[in-house]
């Protein structure tokens, strides 16, 4: 079905705090601000009214050093609008350990269930968790970042994997950049595919970007601890990758039964013992394409998958992109 421009602007209100992530505030404020200049161009009225906040408002240093300009946070909350919290390095975040950031999770969280869209971006979903508004539901954060959300807040379901997750009115993103795939999406909502993708042509970014943000990061791939019964069988797995090898042989190797071995794993890293070998394999398969020369063939063999076609299936469905794609990306 086809959707219609709206019949006035939306709006779009950026929170930023003391050493945000530049791009999480300014790439998602792009892709709405280009969608008002395709519409300006067009002779349309602009779809988008977009205002950065800030607790106490002025000028706030982002984490490279640039400033933004923002308003104080309002007393009216955003009914209607859609909120965006920005991410930084964790420990930089809006946090109930200190004081000053109190008032700020406060209006986070009233403000969040105001809003008619509540999103964030990158380490912005620790955020909106502090101020309690993510309990239960499905959220994305940065891949580095993926274990500090589920420790922090284990009653949230943290995947690792999204670019972009919607829960209800709740939208969280992945990286840094993940958070332009999303506000992609928002527009595609608002005013339709055809907008959407003037819009991203526009900004030479995919309408949709193949693949999860897991191509990006081997530490997700493999998921394995620092110690444990997955660190004790990675280190086992590592040198026989190119070898077949069956469960009973994992469980042996851990001196295990090969269901206690499921049930440690499940609990230490919630995988199963062929899960965590295919983790592996596509960590060295990974690692093997990014090296110059290296042909797809060669990277299939060399990490235990021995043929192309094993690679090309493994990588589809573990990464969703192609071993070629991967490699013109990361070689």
């Amino acid at each position: 079905m086809m959707k219609v421009r709206p019949p006035s602007a939306i709006d779009i209100w950026v929170l930023v705090f003391p050493n945000f992530l530049l791009l999480d505030a300014t790439g998602p404020v792009q892709v709405f601000s280009t969608a008002n200049d395709e519409a300006r161009d067009a002779g349309m009225p602009e779809p988008y009214r977009i205002r950065f906040l800030a607790a106490g408002g002025g000028a706030v240093a982002s984490s490279s050093g640039v400033r933004m300009l923002a308003d104080p946070l309002p007393r009216r909350h955003p009914a209607g609008a859609t909120l965006i919290v920005s991410g930084g390095r964790v420990d930089d975040l809006p946090s109930a350990d200190r004081p000053a950031d109190r008032a700020t999770l406060r209006w986070v969280g009233k403000a969040g269930q105001a809003a008619a869209r509540c999103c964030s971006v990158c380490t912005g979903s620790f955020v909106l968790a502090r101020a309690g508004l993510l309990k239960g539901r499905r959220v994305i954060t940065h891949w580095a970042d993926v274990a500090a959300l589920r420790s922090e807040h284990p009653d949230l379901q943290v995947h690792d994997d999204a670019l972009h997750i919607q829960d209800g009115k709740f939208y969280t993103s992945a990286g840094i950049s993940a958070g332009m795939d999303l506000a992609l999406s928002l527009v595609e909502q608002d005013l339709g595919r055809e907008k959407a993708l003037a819009v991203a042509k526009r900004m030479v970014l995919f309408l949709k970007r193949s693949g999860g943000q897991r191509q990006f990061s081997s530490e997700l791939m493999a998921q394995s601890q620092a110690e444990g019964t997955s660190a004790q069988l990675t280190a086992w797995l590592r040198p026989r990758l190119h070898q077949q090898v069956d469960v009973a042989q994992m469980a042996a190797a851990c001196a295990l039964s090969a269901r206690t071995l499921h049930r440690k794993l499940r609990d230490e890293v919630d995988l199963t013992p062929g899960e965590l070998l295919a983790r592996l394999r596509m960590e060295v398969a990974c690692g093997l394409l990014e090296q110059p020369g290296m042909t797809v063939k060669r990277a299939a063999r060399q990490s235990g998958y021995g043929s192309e076609y094993n690679l090309r299936r493994a990588f589809s469905l573990q990464l969703g992109v192609l071993p070629s794609e991967y490699q013109a990306r990361f070689a």
